[in-house]
């Protein structure tokens, strides 16, 4: 069934080259299933999709970088190549869709993301990445302080941060709270398009109170996340190593 619906979304994407308009909640959808589902394959299906689409809407870029960045995400560890040129995607095409909307906070905050990763596999140039990943960061929250994916791109980058280079894992606990509690208000209002990033917020604050001793509190996040994305694997087993013991 759901193949079903990924080939028409690919029919959807290159629709635009005959003058379609694209659904990009629905796109985003798709990316986000594939992603809590670890169906690599399917992400490289959308990704090449959005890379060939003629659609010169700014969103377009966006979610061929989100899509990298999710394919990077799953490949860090055991296919760096692919991870690497999953990241490089993901900066380029955050350049271009920068250069239509310079104060486009949630590609400000995913391109930051992609520059953290994009330094594990150049290191030479790590300095430079890490100098512009905060750059941008900076003037996200400028821009849309209470942006959830802003705040969520924050903490997990100060999770991420060594404590030798300032970061904290107090401090990125903190900020997931306050991600969380963002993202809440947001699903109050219209359905926002970027609007990704709830569920992982979710399972993100979980794997704090885990690292804290806190199980209880733990459960409670990652059911909330699956209440979000039911499919949602990472935080299947999560679940399945506080119940198991």
């Amino acid at each position: 069934m759901f193949k079903c619906l990924l080939a028409f979304a690919l029919l959807a994407i290159g629709a635009t080259a005959r003058g379609a308009d694209i659904n990009w909640g629905d796109i985003e959808s798709r990316i986000q299933y594939n992603f809590y589902t670890e169906d690599r394959r399917a992400l490289e299906n959308l990704a090449d999709a959005l890379s060939t689409s003629t659609s010169s809407d700014p969103l377009r870029r966006y979610y061929a970088a989100l899509v990298n960045y999710r394919i990077s995400l799953l490949t860090v560890s055991g296919r760096p190549e692919q991870a690497k040129a999953a990241v490089d995607h993901c900066v380029t095409d955050l350049d271009a869709t920068l250069q239509a909307r310079d104060d486009f906070a949630d590609a400000l905050a995913l391109q930051a993301a992609c520059l953290n990763l994009l330094k594990t596999f150049r290191t030479l140039r790590s300095p430079l990445l890490g100098s512009k990943s905060t750059h941008q960061l900076d003037k996200a929250l400028l821009a849309a302080p209470r942006n959830p994916r802003v705040l969520l791109l924050d903490a997990v980058g100060e999770y991420d941060r060594p404590i030798l280079h300032g970061g904290s894992r107090e401090r990125a606990f903190t900020k997931l709270q306050k991600a969380v509690a963002a993202f809440e208000l947001e699903r109050i209002g219209v359905e926002p398009v970027p609007g990704w990033g709830a569920a992982d917020a979710y399972a993100f604050l979980a794997r704090g109170y885990l690292e804290k001793g806190d199980a209880i509190a733990a459960r409670g996040a990652l059911e909330h996340a699956l209440l979000l994305a039911p499919e949602y694997a990472l935080a299947r087993r999560l679940l399945t190593r506080i119940t198991s013991g």
